[in-house]
């Protein structure tokens, strides 16, 4: 029995057991060997399935006191407006970028000059799968379909992987 299904997870953890790792104000209370076994419990081929892991810091009380830098409604529209450009990209079947196949991947996230040698460096300092290199481009698809860009060049790629 096949039981087709498209599914989208978010899901969150603390950075250390304690949880302050990193943080701007307070200490962390772990050891090295500690953060490691804590980072171990979730295994790399599921950390690689997961196409963004964003490390976000805490907020001070005037950015959550203040107001919001983008309202919900313009990012729905973006969001939309990236979609519209997807499904026309790709036809209704396959409408988002994640569903891109080997083939098509290959036509819309076309990457050369300063793009490709960054994604070359990341590669290769990161030891990346196929897998891993297939969910970036798409990923780098998206933020281009979000900004409004035609292509995924080396803009899309601004920020080195070290």
């Amino acid at each position: 029995m096949e039981y087709p299904a498209a599914f989208q997870l978010v899901a969150a953890r603390n950075p250390c057991p304690c949880g302050f790792l990193g943080h701007p104000k307070r200490s962390c209370e772990c050891s090295p060997a500690g953060v490691r076994r804590y980072r171990a419990r979730v295994s790399g081929p599921l950390l690689e399935r997961i196409d963004l892991r964003v490390e976000v810091s805490p907020l001070s009380f005037d950015q959550w006191a203040g107001p919001e830098s983008e309202r919900t409604a313009a990012a729905a529209a973006r969001v939309a407006a990236a979609r519209a450009v997807q499904a026309a990209r790709l036809g209704a079947s396959r409408a988002t970028n994640a569903r891109m196949t080997a083939a098509e991947l290959r036509r819309h996230c076309r990457i050369g000059g300063e793009g490709g040698k960054l994604l070359e460096d990341a590669a290769r300092a990161r030891a990346l799968s196929a897998r891993s290199l297939d969910r970036l481009l798409k990923v780098a698809r998206t933020v281009a379909d979000l900004g409004g860009a035609r292509t995924s060049g080396a803009s899309t790629w601004r920020r080195r992987f070290s």
